[in-house]
């Protein structure tokens, strides 16, 4: 049997795993990092469109700060988001920009004097400072008071990921690919690594750490129609989820991005709409000013999505083969800028629909139709990344429920969510290292690696007649229909019921192929029902919350209600034979809030049922804000006063801004 030690060890090779690795490296630690691909085509690369951080170099970003990006982050978040975790977010972000551009990251620089710009489909100049010639740059996005994302035209995840694997290589972080996690080491609530497959070979492998950190990416796989990779089927939540300990949260909280295009599901960048694209529907109709005046194109994207498929269902939507879209239409941004700071949108235009998004008028107009493409909910930590069940297990990412996104995610906090939580989550993982040893048998190591020879041999030795392909479609067929954007009761009810059915026939199938090497059928008879797991969890969430929050909008109960749902969904798996998860929950404290609950912005108002505590601290809170200024306190006094948060290294220490002492 093949045993590696180490004293940290990363499961997941994108962006928040190699950075969670540089950390470790950086602290002296033998680190071991493992990619189901190689690190350089981690899904991360396929991020397009930016990352925040509050620079404030450009015009359009003058007078941003941590304060309006904090709140950006919480009213995005639809009040689901631990405020210390968008505290620390916000604060470190402007760092992580930085030091990536000491690794070599070729941010999109300010060229000072006048520049064309697009806003609210119409063409206008911007006057670009002398100071500010040479800085990061940002462009809009949704749901921002500032523009705040910066980018790399639209290649940033790309860029992103290579500067970062080069610094996690430049210190000799060992990484290895092609490997696959079955599940975790654990004994007496202390994780001590995982039992990893080789995909290559077929063998099982030990890796015994002092502390692990799962980075896996999201599981946006369970829906047939999504923009993520085929790798990201929830590998790291369902490890957790099967150690029967560890908890995950939010798992109903699902964002649907407004843009795939259509038949692929490759994503069009935010940068599109965000740049000044527009939306419009069958009759060449720019509809989203119709249902939201303000915003329009650029409200949050939860918000956009539902609008799309509102007005679909209004008879407005576009007939195809493949079903009905809406166009997005980038022409009016002009050839040059597209070619320049949307190339890869107008690549993927014409490689897989035939089009140049760069032609005026309806034959270069793009067909998009909102699919899945983030997933919110994930393994539940503390602020410091660690499991609150678990000691020993991290998470970052995508794949942690940390919980920076509450209900739904700003676009541009993800990507910035990766290399922050890899910063700070990173940072506190060596710590645990370096105060911990490994304190198993190897006879338990054994026994654990044993369990899973098990597993696999008892899957190869099913005699039934269920064909495990087509249990994977149904589930993911059954995930589009009835666990959607739009969601109702007897839906949600009816998912379960067939969700459990489909788990408990993956007990019943044939694998053709008896190899354990180079089976595609075997890999996907242990994949599948990890997977049917989590849709479970997904499924038996949305159905229990009886309101609307962020992504999570329920038809029969159209309210945000913060009188009984504000919490955060706990879900586990605690004997392997259930067939349902566990659903507890946890009480968001508002008392303790710096920004209480209020309306979001879009909508109608009145669509709140209050808690009585939020009046009551948002009392607490201007009556402090009031007395601190009256004494001439800064923003950062009055903001320490309201919710003081830790962070380690310096990552607290201020941030310099052009124009800010």
């Amino acid at each position: 049997m093949k045993i590696f030690y180490c004293d940290a060890l990363v499961i997941g090779g994108g962006l928040a795993g190699l950075r969670a690795g540089v950390a470790t490296q950086k602290k002296g630690l033998s680190t071991i990092i493992l990619s189901l691909v190689p690190v350089k085509r981690s899904h991360s690369a396929a991020a397009q469109g930016g990352m925040q951080a509050s620079l404030a170099n450009s015009k359009m970003s003058q007078g941003d700060n941590e304060d309006l990006h904090f709140s950006d982050t919480v009213k995005g978040s639809d009040w689901g988001c631990d405020q210390d975790v968008a505290r620390m977010f916000v604060t470190t972000a402007p760092k992580a920009i930085r030091e990536l551009a000491s690794w070599g990251v070729p941010w999109t620089r300010i060229t000072k004097g006048a520049r064309d710009a697009v806003i609210n489909a119409k063409k206008t100049t911007i006057v670009e400072d002398e100071e500010a010639h040479g800085l990061i740059h940002s462009r809009d996005f949704g749901g921002t008071k500032k523009w705040r994302t910066c980018y790399t035209a639209d290649a940033t995840g790309h860029t992103m990921l290579f500067g970062v694997a080069n610094e996690a290589l430049k210190h000799n972080a060992d990484i290895r690919d092609r490997k696959e996690a079955l599940s975790l080491i654990h004994e007496n609530n202390r994780c001590y690594g995982a039992i990893v497959r080789d995909l290559i070979t077929g063998e099982l492998e030990a890796y015994v750490a002092k502390g692990t950190c799962i980075a896996t990416g999201g599981y946006g796989r369970l829906f047939k129609q999504t923009t993520n990779a085929v790798i990201c089927e929830g590998t790291g939540q369902a490890l957790v989820l099967e150690t029967g300990v560890a908890s995950l949260g939010n798992m109903e909280a699902v964002q649907f991005h407004p843009t795939p295009i259509v038949p692929s599901g490759i994503l069009l960048t935010e940068g599109c709409r965000g740049d000044g694209g527009i939306l419009r529907d069958v009759d060449g109709h720019r509809f989203m000013p119709d249902y939201e005046p303000e915003k329009k194109e650029l409200a949050s994207r939860d918000v956009v999505s539902r609008r799309m498929i509102e007005h679909i269902r209004n008879g407005k939507g576009v007939p195809s083969p493949y079903g009905q879209h809406l166009w997005l239409d980038i022409s009016i941004l002009g050839r040059k800028h597209i070619e320049k700071n949307l190339r890869d949108v107008q690549e993927i235009c014409e490689i897989f629909n035939g089009i140049d998004p760069a032609d005026e008028g309806p034959k270069g107009w793009a067909p998009v139709l909102p699919m899945q493409h983030y997933s919110m909910g994930g393994i539940r930590t503390k602020a410091t990344g660690e499991s609150q069940n678990l000691k020993g297990l991290f998470s970052c990412g995508e794949a942690a429920c940390w919980d920076m996104h509450g209900f739904n995610r700003l676009g541009g906090n993800s990507v910035s969510e990766t290399v922050v939580a890899g910063m700070i989550v990173g940072n506190y993982l060596a710590d645990f290292c370096l105060e911990n040893d490994i304190n198993i048998k190897t006879q338990n190591i054994n026994k654990a690696m044993k369990a899973q020879e098990d597993y696999l041999d008892e899957i190869l030795s099913f005699d039934g007649k269920e064909d495990i392909f087509k249990i994977k479609n149904q589930m993911k067929q059954l995930m589009d229909d009835k666990v959607g954007i739009f969601r109702d009761g007897k839906n949600l009810k009816e998912a379960v019921n067939e969700l459990e059915i489909l788990l408990k026939k993956t007990k019943n199938i044939n694998v053709k192929s008896k190899e354990k090497a180079g089976n595609p059928e075997l890999e996907e008879a242990y994949r599948v029902p990890k997977m049917l797991k989590l849709a479970l969890c997904v499924a038996v969430g949305a159905r229990d919350r009886t309101e609307s929050r962020g992504a999570h909008f329920r038809e029969d109960y159209p309210k945000r209600d913060d009188a009984n749902w504000l919490n955060r969904t706990l879900t586990t798996w605690e004997n392997p034979k259930q067939t349902l998860p566990t659903v507890t929950y946890e009480a968001l404290d508002i008392m303790k809030m710096e920004l209480p609950p209020a309306f979001r912005g879009y909508g109608a108002k009145g669509m709140i049922i209050e808690h009585p505590d939020s009046a009551k601290r948002q009392a607490q809170v201007d009556k402090i804000t009031e007395k601190f200024q009256e004494d001439g306190k800064d923003r950062f006094q009055i903001q320490e006063a309201l919710l003081d948060f830790f962070l380690p290294m310096n990552y607290k220490d201020k941030n310099e801004r052009l124009g800010e002492k």
